[in-house]
């Protein structure tokens, strides 16, 4: 029920924890759990099954709005569609176009904006009531109103789950219960941003590049 950010320089190890965790590949030493259970003793569709992923670019069908975000689930109707989209913050937008949940998205979502297809993301992951949520954070190059939707539906939505983070804008993780610091592969720091920041270390370093430049 913990939320945890990964934070550190590009090439640090955090898009790699998640493949692992998700095994895209396994480690050549070492294990990793998920209550007490090593993952290589599960098959890997049962176990990505527990994870709802907001990746960097979401992979879009060219088909309706609605069924980009049913999608995720065996079965979704038309309800739930739209109370995973309001909890997206999606819906009000979903509203303004003239065929509303039918419209379509285009080729790889060529018709959204980024932030719509963040939010879209969001919602379909909802859809999937996963045990783990993994969002791999994506606002850095989104305008401020856009970030703030997409924040604000992420930490409604995962509230009490396990949640782990790839943070590249820190401004969006200082609510995570824990920030883990990497550094060349490694673990350099870890606290809340509160506790981080007091150790004047490296996220000291980062928040300070991020916010006076």
């Amino acid at each position: 029920g913990e939320s945890v950010a990964l934070v550190g320089y590009s090439g640090a190890g955090k898009t790699t924890i998640t493949k692992l965790l998700m095994r895209f590949y396994d480690p050549d030493f070492g294990k990793i759990s998920i209550d007490g259970v090593p993952i290589t003793e599960l098959s890997k569709s049962h176990l990505r099954s527990w994870m709802g992923i907001v990746p960097q670019e979401p992979v879009l069908f060219n088909e309706s709005i609605g069924y980009n975000i049913g999608y995720a689930a065996d079965v979704a109707n038309q309800e739930k569609i739209v109370l995973a989209a309001k909890m997206a913050n999606l819906h009000d937008f979903i509203m303004t176009l003239p065929e509303g949940y039918e419209t379509k998205v285009g080729e790889r979502g060529v018709r959204l904006s980024g932030g719509q297809k963040q939010r879209l993301a969001i919602a379909r992951m909802i859809l999937s009531e996963p045990s783990v949520i993994i969002f791999d954070e994506a606002t850095s190059q989104l305008d401020s109103e856009s970030e703030r939707l997409i924040q604000d539906a992420f930490w409604k939505v995962s509230k009490n789950i396990t949640t782990i983070i790839i943070a590249h804008r820190l401004s969006s993780i200082t609510r995570a219960d824990r920030i883990i610091v990497l550094d060349d592969g490694g673990i350099a720091e870890v606290g809340n941003h509160k506790e981080l920041l007091a150790k004047k270390g490296l996220y000291a370093k980062f928040w300070e590049l991020q916010t006076v430049g």
